[in-house]
């Protein structure tokens, strides 16, 4: 999901969002630990996509929207 397309979304969407991104890096570290992770690429991809998720909550709860 691209930045712009985050922005759009509401609060409550980005929180559900946050939530679905965390519980996918959990599965991936586990996969990734147990040696049945193949795209070990999607560890950084999804910690990014938290931290843009984390990053456009913060700017809307400061009120400084793009």
């Amino acid at each position: 999901m691209q930045m712009s397309e985050m922005r759009e979304l509401d609060a409550q969407k980005l929180t559900e969002e946050l939530a679905k991104n965390r519980e996918e890096l959990f599965k991936l570290r586990f996969q990734h630990a147990t040696a049945q992770l193949e795209k070990t690429h999607r560890i950084p991809e999804v910690k990014k996509n938290i931290a843009r998720i984390l990053t456009v909550l913060k700017e809307k709860e400061s009120g400084r929207e793009s």
